[in-house]
């Protein structure tokens, strides 16, 4: 009798019982990205039950971790991150980051710095108790958000040409027109290249003659459908502020505070979103430990697939 073929995705199952085809197909997966080897293990399961309902149990491999970290190391990485000084953009109820020299080299054999801003400087990560009592500080966000897959929603083209644009519903549906269901447990970032105007501060608030700021944000209807729909784990922005700059002027911070009243986290002040596709990569999330932390500078890179 001719044994059925099993297809997951682009694995190609077990023809015959034979082991041998399947780890090939698994290594061929691996070769093909780090989501692609989680594929292969995932449908690995079906595979073995297949074979020992014929009588033939086989024991499959999966990726090693040093598999894994030979795939990573053929992909690239894109920082996704702002460095930070003295003179940076930031909020603009924030004052200046200040820093002194400690020690030196010449005189005492070492250099030392004393560093002093902000929580929220520089490209940096705001927990839920940012805005919530209660909610969870910096050090108690889960190591396992901190790697993510990485979405991108590109409205940049939109806000060149209005710099109030808030990103629609609209954008979303044509997202997941275009690469299917936004993954629970995924990073969205918001692609505005508002970034490019790093490091201005007068330009990434571009305020008005009457003082109002303009510059893009999230909207609530696409927050509630990422954070309760799809049920993202994080979200994030190359703006100052998760509201747009019509909101912050007259000190409305609502959707910052809904995303943070979710417990979970932010990152604001992205950069470099031009450089990573719409879908298919990752994004790594890291900063300091704070013991209860309001916010704290981040380094955040992606890799791409």
């Amino acid at each position: 009798m001719k044994t059925p073929q099993f297809h997951c995705g682009s694995l190609r199952a077990l023809r015959n019982g034979s082991r041998g085809g399947v780890l090939a197909s698994l290594r061929g997966a691996l070769r093909g990205g780090l989501l692609a080897g989680v594929l292969a293990a995932v449908c690995a399961a079906p595979i073995a039950a297949h074979a020992q309902a014929q009588g033939q149990a086989h024991t499959l491999a999966a990726p090693t971790l040093a598999e894994i970290y030979a795939t990573l190391q053929t992909k690239r990485f894109v920082d996704l991150t702002h460095a930070f000084a003295p003179g940076i953009p930031h909020w603009k109820g924030f004052k200046d980051e200040r820093i002194r020299t400690l020690d030196t080299i010449a005189k005492d054999g070492f250099w030392a710095q004393e560093f002093t801003h902000p929580g929220q400087w520089g490209t940096h990560v705001d927990p839920p108790a940012h805005f919530h009592n209660g909610l969870r500080t910096v050090d108690q966000i889960p190591l396992h958000q901190m790697i993510l897959p990485l979405v991108v929603l590109d409205v940049h083209e939109k806000v060149a040409r209005n710099p109030d644009y808030v990103v629609t519903m609209d954008d979303v549906r044509a997202w997941e027109r275009r690469h299917g269901p936004i993954p629970a447990g995924s990073f969205v970032a918001l692609r505005t290249d508002w970034s490019k105007r790093w490091p201005s501060q007068a330009a990434m608030q571009n305020v008005d003659s009457k003082g109002v700021a303009h510059y893009p944000g999230w909207s609530l209807p696409v927050l509630k459908y990422l954070y309760e729909v799809r049920k993202i784990a994080a979200s994030g922005h190359e703006t100052t502020d998760t509201d747009p700059g019509l909101s912050t002027s007259r000190d409305d911070y609502s959707l910052e505070s809904y995303v943070l009243g979710t417990n979970h986290y932010q990152i604001e002040l992205l950069a470099n979103l031009d450089k990573v596709p719409e879908a298919g990569a990752l994004v790594v999330v890291s900063f300091p430990k704070p013991l209860h932390g309001s916010g704290f500078p981040a380094r955040v890179f992606a890799i791409l697939p």
